[in-house]
């Protein structure tokens, strides 16, 4: 099958309704600092082979423009304030959509595709010098020729996060299916600091703001080889023993680690395989979890902004470094640990830190360890269009990717079993290869559902 995506056309969406004027939207300290990062989304559907080639387009076309009234944020432009932060001027200058067409049909697509095949369906363009011409958000519509739709959804990381791309997409969904939104977006700033939490500069930095302060201060760790993505699907079962083996006692535990979640065992479990693919002989590579902090700070899942936070994982002093199936379990018992350890005051506490240091922008979170993000939070597949098109799978990337690589890991649909998982490693070309056959993976029979060509 031809792989080739042909672009047809590019245009300007606006919303539907106009904006009162004057209107602007600050970005937070969190916001400020994911300014370098971008989020890549895909969205696969399943049309019928009669449908007429643009006809589709079209609705979906018209039902952004409606659901966009509710999204000022996102068909604004950037602006400095009079400190020099950016914040979002809502003119209503709207959203860049690319419509193309592609070879084939959506199914022959997905049993070939690549990460480099893929990401010709989500259009993205960095920051113009003139960043108040730029659009922050893109929308590609790729027809499939066979039948079959991809949505690919690219945006600045500064203004949103995975969940609201996600609630983005949810919403759109909703307007073309039932023209009503079931969770409007909810524009506020962040939970206003404690007089409590009030410290003098010279404070000792612990927790989360040790973390980022060393990740800001280390120089950026850039890799030569060039980055892949593959994609594994785990089904509920075999999920479920991933966390049942977790708890198995290692030699050096007294008793068997607590209940771990999916995220936790399968970051563990992809830890130890990824350290030993690396070189690692002892202990395991550096490596850092990303989680949705929303419920911790008492925001609503439909809050539009960042709160998605990056935590350090330390191995306890007495991890084994000799057996390699006593790893695991000890492995997911320290990100259990950082998991746990990110609070509601902490997070407060990071945020004034952010404020009284103006600290901006950075790539730095994710250019030394080997970061493990959660999208636990997410359900892609509830963005359901018109005509009852259902997601038949989804595609989650957050640029650039550096230094040790990042696995994603978020959900499969839910009458796949509630505890099934899709793993998306971005990762070093020849370690992408020899994690794909990786014997202490490959127990848990995974779905490898996109991979590289092996070139070595």
């Amino acid at each position: 099958m031809a792989s080739s995506v042909n672009i047809i056309c590019k245009r300007t969406v606006v919303s539907t309704k106009a904006i009162e004027p004057g209107k602007y939207l600050p970005l937070s300290v969190l916001d400020r600092f994911m300014e370098k990062n971008h989020i890549r989304m895909v969205y696969y559907y399943q049309t019928s082979e009669e449908l007429e080639l643009g006809k589709l387009t079209k609705k979906l076309r018209e039902t952004l423009s409606e659901m966009l009234t509710h999204f000022p944020i996102v068909t604004g432009r950037l602006i400095r304030d009079d400190m020099g932060h950016w914040k979002i001027k809502c003119n209503d200058a709207g959203v860049r959509m690319v419509e193309a067409k592609a070879k084939g049909g959506v199914e022959e697509w997905l049993r070939s595709v690549d990460r480099e095949k893929e990401l010709k369906l989500v259009y993205w363009e960095d920051m113009h010098q003139k960043p108040y011409y730029w659009s922050t958000f893109y929308v590609q519509l790729t027809e499939f020729e066979e039948g079959g739709i991809a949505i690919g959804l690219s945006c600045t990381h500064l203004l949103a996060d995975s969940i609201c791309a996600t609630n983005f997409m949810k919403a759109w969904a909703d307007i073309s299916l039932d023209n009503k939104m079931i969770s409007p977006p909810i524009f506020h700033p962040l939970p206003p600091q404690k007089p409590q939490n009030k410290k003098p500069n010279n404070i000792s930095y612990m927790g989360l703001i040790s973390h980022y302060k060393s990740s800001i201060e280390k120089p950026i760790s850039i890799k030569e080889s060039k980055y892949t993505t593959i994609s594994m699907g785990f089904s509920h079962h075999m999920v479920q023993a991933c966390m049942s083996l977790a708890q198995i006692n290692g030699s050096s535990s007294p008793s068997p680690s607590p209940n771990s979640t999916p995220f936790e065992a399968l970051s563990g479990l992809f830890w130890v395989a990824l350290s030993k693919i690396k070189g690692i002989q002892n202990g395991l590579v550096d490596m850092s979890i990303c989680l949705n902090v929303r419920k911790i700070m008492g925001l609503d899942q439909g809050f539009f902004g960042n709160s998605m936070l990056y935590n350090k994982v330390h191995l306890e002093e007495n991890f084994n470094l000799d057996l390699y199936e006593n790893k695991f379990p000890q492995a997911t018992k320290a990100i259990k640990n950082a998991v746990a350890k990110i609070k509601n005051e902490e997070i407060i506490d990071l945020i004034e830190w952010f404020e009284n240091n103006d600290i901006n922008s950075s790539t730095m979170m994710k250019g030394h360890d080997l970061v493990f993000t959660s999208l636990e939070d997410v359900d892609p597949y509830l963005a359901t269009f018109q005509d009852m098109l259902k997601p038949i799978h989804v595609s989650y990337y957050i640029e650039p990717v550096l230094g040790e690589g990042h696995v994603l890991i978020l959900p499969t649909p839910l009458d796949e079993g509630p505890l099934g998982r899709v793993v998306m490693a971005t990762l070093q070309e020849e370690e992408a290869i020899k994690l794909c056959e990786d014997e202490f993976i490959s127990q848990f029979s995974p779905n490898i559902l996109m991979k590289c060509v092996n070139k070595y």
